[in-house]
């Protein structure tokens, strides 16, 4: 396998992990949020608060981990 090979697969792997807990975290927001303001505003609660908390951190460290993608630097064509 060429190096390109494996930075490709490398960069599709933090892709997908990426998304995998940028999904997460805005579903626990929704669950947190979204769910119990459309149902009912009295169920919001601490525990909402948490969740919500919780699903902005997933968040956030999705944007740490699309951060870890590589370029292909000049020296790796030779």
């Amino acid at each position: 396998m060429s190096l390109r090979d494996e930075l490709a697969v490398w960069n599709e792997r933090v892709k997908l992990a990426a998304g995998f807990l940028n999904a997460l975290g805005l579903g626990l927001i929704g669950f947190a949020v979204l769910r119990p303001a459309t149902d009912d505003v009295a169920l919001l609660s601490f525990g909402s608060l948490g969740w919500g908390i919780i699903g902005l951190a997933m968040h956030g460290l999705a944007h740490y981990v699309i951060g870890k993608l590589r370029k292909e630097s000049a020296h790796d064509d030779l």
